[in-house]
């Protein structure tokens, strides 16, 4: 079966590129996550972390 989808694969022209875009892609997005993490606000980390918690607006059924 992998033989299969390999030769279909190195028939198609610049399917090269595809796995170098995925990559690029994989790698920027971790970068701005990372980015982001250790630059957000401390405070705004506390809020969004204690809003699991926040018990103040549900109304009981």
């Amino acid at each position: 079966m992998l033989k299969f989808v390999k030769n279909h694969m190195e028939s198609i022209i610049g399917v090269e590129i595809y796995p170098i875009i995925s990559l690029l892609i994989f790698f920027t997005f971790f970068v701005v996550l990372f980015w982001w993490v250790f630059t957000a606000k401390k405070d705004y980390i506390k809020t969004v972390s204690n809003l699991p918690l926040d018990n103040q607006n549900d109304t009981i059924l």
